[in-house]
C-alpha cells in the first residue's frame, strides 16, 4: 500500500504541474505586442518557463520572485530572485522593488504578464510608509502561529502593504496587465491568493480589526491605525483568470487511485479546520469504513482537500500536514490494510524539507519503540520528528506547483 501511495502522490504531482493551465490561459488572451513578465510565488518559476514556452520572443524582460530553493535555473530575459517564507526577509523587499520598477516604467503600449501562486503574500510586499520589515514578520509570526486560515490572515496583511490589494495593478497603470493566477485558497477568491496584487480587495475595515481581535494580535496604535484604511475597490487595467485549484487536485487523486483499484470517493474540496482535529476525523472514517459503517466500501480511496490550520502550543518542528497524519494515527491503530497520507502540493510543509506525512497501523507500534509519546509530539507540535522517527515523512522537494493540500485513506 505504500507503493500504492507513492505512485499516487507522484502522479497527484505531475497532474498538476501549472504548465498546461498557463498555456491555456495564455491561448485565450489576445496580447497586441511585446510582453513583459512579472510572476511570483512558489510556482512562479514553473509558470515563468510555461509563459517562455508559449510567448516565446514575446516576452522581453521579466522578473521571478519566489521561495528559497524553488527557482530551476535561469530562463531567458528573466532575473530570478529567491526570498523568505513563510515570514519575509530582506530579499523579499529588494526582490518586490525590482518589480515596483519594471511596473512603474510601462506606458500604455506596454504589456504585463503577471502570474501569481501561493506564498506570494510573504514573497512580495513593499511595506506602506511608516511600516517596518520587522512590524510585518512581527506581524506575520503571531498571525501564523494564530490558527487564522490564509483568508483572514491576508485581511491584515494587505492592509499593511503598497503592492497588495490591487496596489501593484494600479503602478502598473496605465498598461494593461493580465493575471494569471494558479489558486491556493479554499473557493479561489482572487484577493485573497497572494494578497491579491492585481485585484480589488473585497474584505472591510471591520473584518480586518475583527480578525486582530479573534486571535489577539498585538499590534501598536500606528499598526492599527493603517488597519483602518480602507484599500481599493475597483481596478480598471487588469484582466484576471483563475487557473488550477485544489479541486484539480482531488480529481487527479482520484483518478489515479482508480488506476490501481481502489474505488475513489472525494469526501470534500474545502477542508478547513485545526489540522490535529482533521486526522481524528479522517481516521474515524477509516475505522467505520472497515467496520461496514459507511457507504465506502473497500478497496476505496477516501480523499480530502483543503487547508487545515495549526495553533501553536509548543516549540517543535511540523507542519499542518504532518500534524494531521499524526493525529489520524491512534485512530487507524490496529486497522490492517489501511493507510492514511496528507501532502502539500508545493512539497514543503510548514518550515520543514517535508511535503507532508505518511501513516499506517504500523506507526503507533514504531513510535512506542522508540518511546515517542503522540499526545506530547501534539502537544509541542513536533509531528516532524516523531514522523520521521517511523519512516512517516512524506519527501518530494519544491514542487513547482502550489494548489493546496490533499489528504487521502487507502482501505483493502
Amino acid at each position: 500500500m505504500r507503493n500504492d501511495a507513492q505512485a499516487i502522490i507522484k502522479k497527484i504531482l505531475s497532474d498538476n504541474m501549472p504548465g498546461a493551465a498557463v498555456k491555456n490561459a495564455l491561448a485565450a488572451y489576445d496580447f497586441a505586442g511585446t510582453v513583459q513578465v512579472v510572476a511570483i510565488g512558489k510556482a512562479a518559476w514553473t509558470m515563468a518557463e510555461a509563459a517562455v514556452d508559449f510567448l516565446g520572443e514575446k516576452i522581453t524582460r521579466g522578473i521571478i520572485v519566489t521561495k528559497y530553493g524553488h527557482s530551476q535555473g535561469p530562463l531567458p530575459r528573466f532575473e530570478i530572485h529567491e526570498a523568505g517564507h513563510p515570514t519575509l526577509d530582506e530579499n523579499t523587499l529588494a526582490a518586490t522593488a525590482r518589480c515596483i520598477e519594471l511596473a512603474k516604467s510601462l506606458t500604455e503600449k506596454d504589456e504585463l504578464l503577471f502570474l501569481v501562486s501561493g506564498g506570494g503574500s510573504a514573497l512580495f510586499e513593499k511595506p506602506l510608509d511608516g511600516v517596518s520589515l520587522e512590524d510585518l514578520q512581527s506581524i506575520t509570526q503571531q498571525l501564523l502561529a494564530s490558527g487564522a486560515d490564509i483568508v483572514e490572515i491576508n485581511k491584515i496583511r494587505k492592509r499593511l502593504s503598497a503592492v497588495k490589494a490591487g496596489r501593484f495593478a494600479q503602478l502598473a497603470a496605465p498598461a494593461r496587465v493580465y493575471a494569471v493566477i494558479l489558486s491556493d485558497v479554499l473557493g479561489d477568491k482572487p484577493d485573497a491568493i497572494a494578497s491579491g496584487p492585481a485585484v480589488p480587495d473585497t474584505s472591510t475595515v471591520a473584518e480586518a480589526l475583527a480578525v486582530v481581535d479573534k486571535y489577539k494580535i498585538h499590534l501598536t496604535e500606528a499598526q492599527r491605525a493603517y488597519l483602518q484604511q480602507e484599500t481599493p475597490k475597483e481596478i480598471h487595467n487588469v484582466t484576471t483568470a483563475i487557473t488550477g485549484s485544489v479541486r484539480t487536485l482531488c480529481k487527479a487523486a482520484a483518478k489515479a487511485a482508480a488506476a490501481l483499484g481502489y474505488t475513489p470517493h472525494i469526501l470534500t474540496t474545502t477542508l478547513n479546520c485545526e489540522a490535529a482535529e482533521a486526522g481524528r476525523f479522517l481516521s474515524a472514517i477509516a475505522t467505520s469504513t472497515k467496520q461496514g459503517e459507511t457507504a465506502f466500501t473497500p478497496p476505496c480511496a477516501i480523499i480530502a482537500g483543503g487547508e487545515t490550520v495549526v495553533t501553536l502550543t509548543g516549540k517543535g518542528k511540523g507542519g499542518r500536514n504532518q500534524e494531521l497524519a499524526l493525529s489520524a494515527t491512534r485512530g487507524i491503530k490496529g486497522l490492517e490494510n489501511v493507510l492514511l497520507f496528507s501532502l502539500g502540493s508545493d512539497g514543503t510543509d510548514g518550515p520543514t524539507d517535508a511535503a507532508g506525512g505518511i501513516v499506517t497501523n504500523e506507526t503507533t507500534r514504531l513510535l512506542k519503540e522508540k518511546n515517542i509519546n503522540i499526545d506530547k509530539a501534539l502537544a509541542d507540535n513536533d509531528a516532524y520528528n516523531a514522523l520521521a522517527a517511523a519512516d512517516g515523512l512524506v519527501i518530494t522537494g519544491p514542487t513547482g506547483t502550489n494548489v493546496n493540500d490533499v489528504t487521502v485513506i487507502l482501505c483493502k
